[in-house]
């Protein structure tokens, strides 16, 4: 069956795939946290690239191919930009409160005073809360004696590139709204490139130019996600396939550069192998809540507090005590503040309808939108 046959409801994987990637982020994280900058995790010497990047890859991927599938069906960059920023912004913003004001003023070795008083917090939640500029990772007096001193929040780092991505692929879908006729085959077209140049220029860049561009790697696997939405009809979800990928892919690993090549080459297609073809036991954990954004932005700081309040704790303390803590704030995340937030976004799409469809008399216009249903994200 091709990836179309499954990729029109929620039926899948991707919450239960997100959170073990959030999990995987915590514990590759633990081990330069627990014992010091340059500490890699266990698999990391061996593929040539830590766990966290690969589930930060798994993210991207994951990303793009579903706010492809969002974009595509609200038909609307203003509607798309509100749902995103609902599913980004309030979890976020919580958490850096939190962080500066309850982490931050507790383990600070600055007096409260003049903690409190400091302009470098304030310029931290100023350009934390933004994001799309960048962010700072450090807060005056904070785990100054940590293994891994002065990070507050070092998973923070690919959240400007995430915003990026979505602003990039909303542009896109503006800028062809000048030739409607065309729009649908020059979105595809112009994703299609996006994802064929940029994984071309990752390839060489490894090999040839050695630069280590983040932005042009997370570009390739958020549009590499997006070009598998687009071209789903064309994509064949063979069991022979996957297996056969996946066989390539642990043969590669024993040499990091033919790794890199099947890793970067094959990775979409396992992943969304994996989040529409097996079945059963693993959907059941759809019944849960999405908490793998609340993992993901909460455990570093979480894991540093930890170290700072457990002097000599090792990785697998680490890995439970915070692993738990984590798990219980995401959840409490998620449900008090998340969920309730994504609730609005059809809030903006009222507004936007009776913003646009109006009569020329200057009545109300019936609004017909192509139904999404549980599509819409």
């Amino acid at each position: 069956m091709r990836l179309s046959d499954f990729a029109d409801g929620r039926d899948n994987n991707f919450s239960l795939i997100r959170i073990i990637a959030a999990l995987t982020v915590l514990v590759s994280h633990t081990f330069p946290l627990a014992m010091g900058s340059g500490t890699a995790d266990l698999v990391g010497p061996r593929l040539g690239m830590p766990l966290g990047t690969i589930a930060v890859d798994v993210f991207f991927i994951t990303s793009g191919f579903l706010v492809t599938s969002s974009l595509l069906n609200r038909q609307s960059t203003l509607e798309f930009l509100w749902a995103r920023a609902l599913r980004i912004f309030p979890g976020h913003l919580v958490m850096l409160l939190l962080v500066v004001f309850l982490v931050g003023a507790s383990l600070t070795t600055l007096s409260i005073s003049d903690y409190l008083t400091s302009n470098a917090i304030y310029a931290y939640l100023a350009k934390c809360a933004t994001l799309i500029t960048g962010v700072i990772y450090e807060l005056p007096g904070v785990f100054d004696r940590n293994p891994l001193p002065h990070v507050v929040n070092g998973s923070l780092w690919s959240m400007p590139f995430e915003l990026k991505m979505y602003l990039i692929l909303a542009s896109v879908w503006a800028a062809l709204g000048t030739a409607r006729s065309l729009r649908a085959h020059g979105f595809t077209l112009v994703v299609a490139i996006f994802a064929a140049a940029s994984g071309m220029f990752v390839l060489a860049d490894h090999f040839w130019f050695h630069a280590s561009r983040q932005f042009a790697h997370l570009f390739f696997m958020f549009f590499a996600g997006a070009a598998c939405h687009v071209l789903r009809g064309r994509i064949l979800l063979s069991r022979a396939w996957f297996l056969a990928f996946a066989a390539t892919l642990f043969i590669s690993s024993v040499d990091k550069d033919a790794f890199f090549v099947a890793y970067t080459c094959l990775l979409p297609y396992v992943l969304l192998f994996l989040a529409y073809v097996p079945t059963g036991v693993v959907r059941r954990y759809n019944m849960l809540g999405d908490y793998s954004y609340g993992i993901y932005i909460y455990a570093f700081p979480v894991q540093q507090s930890v170290v700072a309040l457990v002097p000599g704790v090792s990785v697998r303390q680490l890995i439970v005590i915070a692993g738990i803590a984590t798990t219980l704030i995401s959840i409490l995340s998620w449900h008090l503040i998340e969920k309730r937030a994504l609730g609005l976004k059809e809030i903006f799409t009222v507004w936007s309808d009776n913003w646009r469809f109006t009569r020329f008399d200057g009545q109300d216009a019936p609004v017909q939108r192509p139904f999404c249903g549980p599509q819409r994200r």
